[in-house]
C-alpha cells in the first residue's frame, strides 16, 4: 500500500508543479509510478467521485479512510488498464475489494450515461487542446522578422504582455526571453487562419521544441549541420533558421520511416519556399546506417530520437508510465543514435533531446555517454550552462549525476548543462535538453601524434 499511502500527499495539497513537487521528494522510491497514478487520478477524478457517491462505499466501508486515499484506490481498481490495487494484503486494500462488485456495476452505469466503451472515451480536460500557451515562430527564412509585424494586421494589433502568465485571453501577444523571434498568444487566437500561416512566414512550434536549434547554433558557427531524426520537421526548419543562407548551408534532414520522409519533405517545402529549396536536403534514411565518413562536413548535430512522450499532454498516463521494460528499451536505443552521432569525425557539437520528463531517457542517457569509453576517447564533454540557455532556470536533475561524481558541485554543474521544462508550468510541453562539445582538431591531432608515436615503436623491426 505504500504506493497509495505516498501519492495520497499530492492529492490532498495542491501547491505548486505536481511533478516537481513529486520527483523532488526524496521520500518517494518510485516517483514515476507516483505521478502516473496521481495525475491519472486527477484526470478521471470527476467519474471517480460519481462512482463513490453513487456506490455509497464510504458509508459502509469497515475501515476509516481518507477520499483521497480511497480516490486512488478505486482508480486503480476501475479505471487503470490493469483493473486491480497493488500490494500484497492489507486491511484497507480488502475493505475495498469487498465492494469490488458494486464499484464496477456503478462504472457500468456510467458508461451507459456518457455513451462510451471504454474509460479512455470518457471525455476529460485532457481531450481539450491543453496548450496553455500557442506558440509560434516567424520563419526568418521566408520574412525578415522586422517586416513582419508591419506586414501583418493581426499580430500587429495584439498587445504586448511581459510574461506568457499573462495570456490570459485573446488580444495579447508574448515576445520569448530565451529563444529569437518566438511568440506566444492565447490558444484561442486563430493563428491558423492568418494570411501569415498560410504563407508559411509563421509556423507553429512549441517552445521547448525550439530549443535543440537555437543551443546548436545560436552563434552562426555551423554551415553543415544534421537532424538525425528530422519529421515532421519544424525543429529542421527551424535548423535551418541559423544557417547562412547561402549555396554552402545545408541541413541534412534524415529520416527511415517512408510515411514521415512525405510529411518531411512537405514540411521543408512550406518552410523554404523555391528559392530556399535546396538549404535543406531530405535523406530516406536509417540514421545509424549512415556512414560518418561521408559527412566530413558536418559539424554541428541534433538527435531528438524516439521517446515515450510522456512529457506531451495527455500522454503521461499509467499504462505509458509504469512501463520501466520499455523506458529501458527506448533509453538503449537512445544511447545508441547519440553515439553514432559523436562519431562524425569533424562534429564539434551534438545536441541531444527529448519531449520525456523521464531521467531514464534524459539524465541518465547523458551519464551513460559520458561515461562511455569511445565517446571519452573522442573528446566529448558535456557543455557548461553559459552554452546552453544560460538565462533559462529549470536545469537536470543534479541527484542523478551522482553517479558519475560524489563531488556536489561537480553535479550541479554537470546537472546545469542540461535543460528541463516542466509540462504547461514552463508554458508548454515537458522536454529535455544537452549538448555536447569537443575540440575536434585537437583530438585528430593527438589521433595522429598517437600514430607517430606506433610507427616510431615499431620502425626497428621493419
Amino acid at each position: 500500500m505504500k504506493l497509495y499511502f505516498d501519492a495520497e500527499k499530492f492529492l490532498k495539497y495542491n501547491d505548486g508543479s505536481l511533478q516537481k513537487r513529486i520527483f523532488n521528494d526524496k521520500h518517494i522510491n518510485n516517483p514515476k509510478h507516483v505521478y502516473a497514478l496521481v495525475y491519472s487520478t486527477i484526470k478521471y477524478n470527476e467519474y471517480i467521485q460519481q462512482i463513490i457517491k453513487k456506490s455509497k462505499i464510504q458509508k459502509e466501508l469497515k475501515t476509516k479512510i481518507s477520499n483521497e486515499l480511497l480516490s486512488l484506490l478505486v482508480h486503480d481498481l476501475i479505471f487503470s488498464s490493469r483493473g486491480r490495487i497493488e500490494s500484497g494484503k492489507h486491511p484497507i486494500k480488502e475493505a475495498v475489494l469487498a465492494h469490488k462488485t458494486r464499484l464496477q456495476a456503478e462504472f457500468i452505469k456510467l458508461k451507459l450515461k456518457y455513451k462510451v466503451k471504454s474509460v479512455q472515451q470518457l471525455p476529460t480536460k485532457d481531450n481539450d487542446d491543453e496548450t496553455p500557451v500557442r506558440w509560434f515562430r516567424i520563419n526568418s527564412i521566408k520574412i525578415d522578422p522586422e517586416r513582419f509585424f508591419k506586414k501583418h494586421a493581426f499580430f500587429s494589433k495584439l498587445q504586448p504582455v511581459n510574461s506568457f502568465q499573462d495570456l490570459t485571453e485573446p488580444g495579447f501577444i508574448y515576445a520569448d526571453d530565451h529563444i529569437p523571434n518566438l511568440y506566444g498568444i492565447h490558444p484561442k487566437e486563430k493563428l491558423s487562419l492568418t494570411e501569415a500561416y498560410r504563407l508559411g512566414e509563421v509556423i507553429i512550434q512549441d517552445r521547448a521544441s525550439c530549443f535543440p536549434a537555437h543551443i546548436l547554433n545560436h552563434n552562426k558557427e555551423h554551415v553543415k549541420i544534421i537532424d538525425a531524426c528530422a519529421a515532421p520537421g519544424n525543429k529542421t526548419s527551424h535548423a535551418a533558421s541559423y544557417l547562412p543562407h547561402d549555396e554552402k548551408s545545408v541541413i541534412y534532414g534524415v529520416e527511415r520511416d517512408e510515411k514521415r520522409v512525405g510529411i518531411l519533405r512537405k514540411m521543408s517545402e512550406r518552410a523554404l519556399g523555391k528559392s530556399k529549396k535546396k538549404l535543406i536536403q531530405v535523406l530516406h534514411n536509417d540514421f545509424t546506417k549512415i556512414n560518418p565518413e561521408d559527412f566530413p562536413d558536418v559539424t554541428g548535430l541534433i538527435v531528438d530520437p524516439s521517446c515515450s512522450g510522456s512529457g506531451i499532454f495527455g500522454r503521461a498516463s499509467d499504462e505509458e508510465e509504469s512501463n520501466d521494460q520499455r523506458l529501458e528499451k527506448l533509453a538503449s536505443f537512445q544511447v545508441i543514435i547519440m553515439k553514432h552521432a559523436l562519431s562524425f569525425p569533424n562534429a564539434r557539437k551534438v545536441v541531444y533531446s527529448t519531449c520525456s520528463i523521464h531521467a531514464e531517457e534524459n539524465e541518465r542517457v547523458v551519464i551513460d555517454l559520458l561515461s562511455d569509453p569511445q565517446v571519452q576517447a573522442q573528446g566529448w564533454k558535456l557543455a557548461s550552462r553559459e552554452e546552453v540557455l544560460p538565462t533559462w532556470e529549470r536545469r537536470g536533475i543534479e541527484s542523478e549525476f551522482v553517479a558519475l561524481s560524489r563531488d556536489a558541485e561537480v553535479c550541479k554543474q554537470l546537472a546545469s548543462g542540461c535543460v528541463r521544462s516542466s509540462p504547461k508550468e514552463d508554458g508548454g510541453i515537458g522536454f529535455f535538453a544537452a549538448c555536447f562539445v569537443r575540440d575536434a582538431k585537437e583530438v585528430r591531432a593527438k589521433e595522429e601524434a598517437g600514430d607517430e608515436e606506433d610507427e616510431e615503436q615499431w620502425a626497428g623491426f621493419e
